[in-house]
């Protein structure tokens, strides 16, 4: 079984790396084995991580890219081509909010939303498609959220992106299967990281959260270590198109009290 997990050799690209999920899957990624590109819109922050990777003994690089522009979108894939030869592995992570009612977004919110949430996901994996056709094998993981499922007030314009999300990665596993490629997803539901920090502060905010969850707690980063690794080893190899969610039971239905 470890054998099926261990990616070691393979290169891996996590977009958003520097920070909450992505700084843990990057680090996850390397102590399986990969050598890790971390992707953030600021440079200092992405080197720390990927000094992280080296300190595991696998090479790490840092990109500093907006996946909102495709032409960063394409400078990602080339410059982990030009200095490892190859992509592996795909982790589209990056991904942002705007809280406010519908009645109240301004295009400018839905365009920066739509632009990193789905537009810089799907041009992220075809740039690396490519790539990964060449060697006949691939992963590609996108990170959704179980707002792709379920309705969240305030949070309109980031479930429909989401969702979208979610509908891409069938179309594109079923079109890159022919190459080797899979393509899936994960979405977790509220996960304790520092971009929500403030909101999970308030304890109404907080217990609202939690009382939808059947395991009361919310999630930590590391609880999408297991599904990652499945996704991107050879563990997962028939398993394509398929969307996990990591929601402590929160969509199962309505807990007990």
């Amino acid at each position: 079984m470890e054998k099926l997990l261990d990616i070691a050799g393979r290169v891996a690209i996590v977009t958003g790396g520097s920070k909450g999920l992505g700084q843990q899957m990057v680090l996850d990624l390397a102590e399986a084995g990969a050598d890790v590109v971390v992707v953030s819109r600021h440079l200092d922050e992405a080197q720390a991580v990927a000094d992280r990777v080296k300190e595991r003994g696998r090479r790490g690089m840092a990109i500093a890219a907006d996946i909102s522009r495709v032409d960063d979108c394409a400078k990602i894939v080339k410059k982990t081509v030009e200095t490892f030869g190859k992509v592996d592995i795909l982790v589209n992570n990056a991904g942002m909010n705007q809280r406010g009612p519908l009645l109240e977004v301004v295009e400018s919110q839905f365009d920066i939303i739509l632009a990193t949430d789905l537009k810089g996901l799907f041009f992220c994996s075809q740039f690396a498609a490519r790539e990964m056709m060449k060697q006949k094998k691939g992963r590609i993981v996108n990170i959704t959220s179980a707002a792709a499922v379920i309705g969240v007030p305030v949070l309109g314009i980031y479930c429909a992106a989401k969702a979208a999300a979610a509908q891409l990665t069938k179309v594109c596993a079923l079109e890159w299967a022919q190459y080797g490629i899979t393509v899936n997803a994960i979405g977790p539901y509220y996960v304790r990281t520092e971009i929500n920090k403030d909101f999970l502060a308030l304890k109404e905010n907080y217990d609202r959260i939690v009382s939808k969850v059947a395991i009361k707690r919310l999630g930590d980063p590391n609880d999408l270590t297991g599904s990652l690794l499945l996704l991107v080893s050879d563990a997962g190899a028939y398993i394509t198109g398929q969307s996990f969610y990591v929601d402590g039971g929160a969509m199962a239905g309505w807990p007990l009290p």
